[in-house]
């Protein structure tokens, strides 16, 4: 039986997951972390607390920007594994967590989306970029996200960074007027993020070559199921594990 604590157990996402745990016959709810129900029973106001008052195999966190590396940080200080599902982490943030679960012994799972069909934009994303030299990524959400850009789109300008570098027309520095209207460059590649109502997280990779193009793109509606098989694959997947494993594309066979 893994043992799980749910960070964000009571948000839109953690409480699917919350559900889905509870469900599965290999699993347990040991506690959940929100600091709107705290009750000091099985609902906690930190990740600090809920693990030091119950034996956790896995921290779950489907928290939010400002605290998820705090709760990463506390889960490793216990030698807890994580899966970690929120946004905000940088490249740095992921060198130090991926050190300091070496040090610990334990494993890490962070995707910027735990779809299993996102999951799989990644990867075909990566062949694709093995042929292909040029490419831009779009990252719609909602309008009031806070952070810029998605995990989701991070991710995979991350994963493509290691891939290649992509081809642009013209550098950047070399362009007249706000160059901001061409994007962000995260790993080398261009991603321009957009934010609007109706938008929950939809992720949109255009690759391009002389006289054609070839999109992926992954929507997501206003339901948290598509996220939770996936993290549910992670939670089980993570106890053998040691150090940071990026994206949930690694854990599908």
């Amino acid at each position: 039986m893994i043992r799980v604590c749910v960070a964000g157990s009571t948000g839109w996402t953690g409480r699917a997951v919350v559900a889905a745990i509870e469900s599965a016959d290999d699993l347990e709810l040991v506690a959940g972390v929100s600091r709107s129900a705290a009750d000091g029973e099985r609902v906690f106001a930190s990740v600090a607390e809920a693990l030091d008052a119950c034996e956790a195999d896995v921290l779950v966190d489907f928290t939010h920007a400002e605290t998820v590396k705090a709760n990463v940080l506390a889960a490793l200080e216990r030698r807890v594994a994580v899966v970690v599902g929120s946004s905000g982490l940088t490249a740095d943030d992921y060198a130090e967590i991926d050190a300091l679960a070496k040090d610990a012994g334990v494993g890490v799972v962070a995707a910027g989306n735990f779809s299993i069909l996102a999951a799989l934009l990644l990867r075909a994303a990566r062949e694709i970029a093995q042929h292909v030299d040029a490419w831009e990524i779009v990252d719609y959400a909602s309008a009031t996200k806070p952070d810029v850009p998605s995990g989701t789109a991070r991710e995979l300008a991350e994963q493509l960074g290691e891939v290649r570098t992509p081809a642009l027309g013209r550098e950047i520095e070399s362009l007249t007027g706000p160059v901001e209207a061409r994007g962000a460059t995260v790993a080398g590649s261009q991603i321009h993020s957009v934010r609007l109502p109706s938008f929950v997280v939809s992720t949109e990779i255009v690759f391009a070559a002389p006289g054609e193009r070839l999109v992926l793109r992954h929507d997501a509606n206003e339901s948290p199921e598509p996220y939770v098989a996936g993290t549910l694959t992670a939670v089980r997947a993570v106890g053998g594990l040691v150090g940071l494993t990026r994206g949930l594309d690694a854990l599908l066979s």
